[in-house]
């Protein structure tokens, strides 16, 4: 240890120095009893197990814990019979030193204050510990499992005086991480000032480029400049006047300090700012390394628990983790780590066997549940498997039809896939009844708005009978996000990568429409195109140009594709989160700024597609109109509303015959609907109809902001005055009876309203 970390240790007391060593030495003894719990008669795996425990009791003593004192020497007695063959650590007995290790680290967090007290009290449980562990060699040992059986053996308990001992207390299944390592980080806060500091001087360094540039011009301008200097004197020397040889010349020696000075100089700047951006990114990749934690930090307790909800289910499961090393944003590990548990403790109880099942099913009796952890195109990729019996699919999908979530024909055509995200639902379980663990149907959709709001993902797959896999992808960081940057009407708005499915053009003529609704085709399936500026309320947006940019969101049917002003690329960005005052920002989840100093927003995916799904919802999602449209339509657009089709289709006929543009709708509900998701020159509706008459109908055309300057005409078999009147309050401009018109009296009446159909 370095003379600065000595410093560092002296303003600890003796009991934090004792609390640091028994954190990291109870570690080491519970890693090493579920090894040696797997493989048995291996002698060298219990030599750190006694350094361990001989180091926990010589700090004890020091500092004046003669409980631990005991509890450590039993412990080294049991691994000097293990390791000169004299003890078995089976299960029964490795259950027993775990109790001590779990005691130890109770009793090293006992304050001056509060030792006596709780020592005092806990003396029976503490001493049935104390004997437990000093007659372990006395304990049974496991039979050995029958080739076939049917009937599962019962779960293995704890012995009572263990179970009793640590009833008054909480079990410490985890060992903390050490305190000196907590200690000495910094507080999260002080990462991200320095983080945003170290963002700050690259933008600067970045700021620097166009101040280059415009001298990289005026070396350009000069250069010409000096050229023609030099060929002027070339002319003049072919001349042969003496007088303006010896100008000539004067000048042209003067221009060569200054175009040499230039050259250097500017030659300089490129080199300074090359320096500058590799000192500015250098500090930000030291201040996200300083935020990197081992994957082994948020993890190291869970091959404890898995052991032991295993047994205490009648199970026989280990944990294999792989990728320990891996390093991952602190405040991710921490998120993540509730998420995994879930995980786990969801393969254990529903996924895995008992031995005896898994003799049947021609497996080993011990389960197995891998994780891995690697980083993979940027992003940390978590992988969770198991070898247990998996996922009855048709159970997912007879449950999907019990709940009516979906047809049995629908259900029926679902894919693997798609039967799994089910699993994500809140409240959906495939468990009869609830327990402890599992069959509330939160675990799941605990998991994965968890790993949502991390930017991530967590995709499912599933073999009956074989196992169970749990694919999880994040960012690396949450204080840098690799993001698209977009243009939305003239502002700049970014996009996490993670998040962004595709990014195509789409050429006009590809744009469909069908019901209102524009849409186009990509690889097979029909994506809506959706505005960006109309989600984000930021006005009505152009679509111009001969192709479309288009950003494709969201997965499976809850996809759509967001089309954008432009496209500006990808860029990684440093995570300012918006001040609180603000609250949570619809749509918006933090702020950045660009390379060149430009404040950019991010978008929030998920509360983009809820916003886009309420606009679909309630028939607000508007088309997209072309630069120039004015110019552009060449016909008025008229949308007739009358739940009868035959005076639908006369009405439709004779406005297309005119060279109208003439969309339907067959009832009040539908034409609120239509009216809302395009663009018309007037509404021609009857009266009498389901769901939403025709006088409710013009009520909300003339009460809405952007509608209210909408011509609207009714047209109705009512014809006394009184019906008249009803029509023309409601804010109709023209009311018609269906009984006395004509061709041209509807088309007059058109006429004298919105004029001719061409524009």
């Amino acid at each position: 240890m370095s003379q600065d970390k000595q410093g560092d240790l002296s303003a600890f007391s003796m009991l934090d120095l004792f609390r640091m060593e028994a954190d990291s030495q109870t570690q080491i003894l519970t890693d090493g009893l579920l090894a040696m719990e797997r493989h048995a008669g291996d002698a060298a795996a219990v030599e750190p197990m006694m350094r361990a425990a001989h180091s926990i009791k010589g700090a004890a003593a020091i500092v004046g814990l003669q409980v631990v004192v005991q509890l450590a020497h039993g412990m080294e007695d049991s691994f000097v019979a293990a390791q000169h063959g004299r003890l078995k650590l089976t299960p029964e007995r490795v259950d027993v030193l775990l109790s001590g290790v779990d005691l130890i680290v109770q009793l090293s967090r006992l304050d001056d204050a509060g030792a006596e007290t709780w020592l005092a009290a806990n003396a029976a449980q503490i001493d049935s510990v104390l004997n437990a562990i000093a007659g372990i060699a006395d304990l049974p040992e496991l039979p050995a499992l029958p080739a076939m059986s049917l009937a599962a053996e019962p779960a293995l308990a704890l012995p009572a005086e263990i179970q009793e001992a640590l009833a008054g207390d909480e079990v410490l299944n985890t060992a903390p991480r050490a305190v000196a390592g907590a200690a000495a980080k910094a507080p999260a806060q002080n990462f991200d000032r320095l983080l945003s500091l170290a963002s700050e001087s690259r933008i600067n360094a970045h700021q620097m480029h166009p101040f280059i540039g415009a001298l990289q011009r005026f070396k350009r301008n000069q250069s010409s400049l000096f050229s023609a200097i030099e060929q002027l004197h070339e002319a003049i020397s072919r001349s042969g006047d003496a007088g303006l040889m010896e100008k000539s010349l004067l000048a042209l020696q003067k221009t060569q300090p200054l175009k040499q000075f230039m050259l250097e100089h500017i030659a300089d700047i490129e080199s300074y700012e090359r320096r500058l951006l590799a000192v500015s990114q250098g500090m930000v990749d030291e201040v996200l390394a300083l935020r990197m934690r081992p994957f082994r930090d948020g993890i190291h307790a869970f091959p404890r628990m898995v052991r032991d909800l295993a047994r205490s289910l009648g199970k026989e499961v280990q944990l294999e983790i792989d990728g320990e090393d891996t390093l991952v944003d602190r405040d991710i590990l921490a998120k993540i780590e509730s998420p995994l548990n879930h995980m786990l403790r969801n393969a254990i109880d529903h996924g895995m066997e008992t031995p005896y099942e898994r003799i049947e099913a021609g497996k080993a009796p011990l389960g197995t549940i891998r994780m891995e952890a690697r980083h993979r195109a940027g992003m940390l990729s978590i992988e969770i498997s198991d070898d247990g019996r998996g996922v009855d699919l048709e159970k997912i999908r007879q449950s999907v039809i019990a709940r009516k979530m979906a047809s049995p024909v629908m259900a029926a055509a679902l894919s693997p896939g798609e039967l799994l995200e089910f699993l994500f639902l809140p409240a959906f379980s495939l468990k009869a009844t609830a327990n402890q663990l599992s069959g509330r149907g939160v675990g799941l959709d605990i998991v994965h708005e968890t790993i949502r709001q991390q930017n991530g993902t967590v995709r499912l797959e599933s073999e009956t009978g074989r196992g169970f896999r749990a694919l999880i992808t994040l960012p690396l960081t949450q204080s840098i996000v690799r993001a698209l940057v977009i243009t939305i009407q003239g502002e700049a708005y970014a996009i996490p990568i993670v998040k962004v499915e595709s990014v195509v053009r789409v050429p006009q003529e590809a744009v469909h429409t069908l019901e209102n609704k524009q849409f186009f085709e990509l690889k097979g399936e029909h994506l809506g195109l959706v505005s960006a500026a109309q989600v984000l309320e930021l006005g009505e947006a152009n679509a111009g140009g001969t192709d479309l940019p288009v950003v494709v969101i969201g997965r499976g049917k809850q996809s759509y594709a967001l089309v954008v002003d432009a496209i500006r690329g990808e860029q990684s960005l440093a995570v300012q989160a918006i001040d609180p005052i603000f609250g949570k920002m619809r749509d918006i989840s933090a702020a950045a700024l660009l390379d060149d100093g430009e404040p950019v927003l991010i978008l929030d995916v998920p509360d983009l597609l809820l916003s886009i799904e309420k606009l679909l919802h309630e028939g607000g999602l508007r088309q997209l109109t072309q630069a120039g449209h004015a110019e552009q339509r060449r016909a008025k657009r008229v949308l007739v509303v009358d739940d009868s089709l035959t005076v639908r289709e006369m009405e439709r006929k004779l406005l297309l015959a005119r060279g109208f543009e003439v969309d339907v709708a067959i009832d009040g509900i539908d034409g609120w609907n239509v009216v809302r998701s395009g663009e018309y020159d007037l509404v021609i509706t009857d009266v009498d109809m389901p769901r939403m008459d025709g006088i409710e109908l013009v009520t909300l055309i003339k009460k809405d902001l952007h509608l209210h300057k909408l011509p609207v005409m009714i047209v109705s078999y009512k014809d006394r005055p009184e019906d008249r009147a009803r029509g023309l309050s409601a804010g109709a401009d023209f009311y018609l009876t269906k009984g006395s018109f004509h061709d041209e009296t509807l088309l007059d009446a058109v006429a004298d309203l919105i004029g001719d159909a061409r524009l």
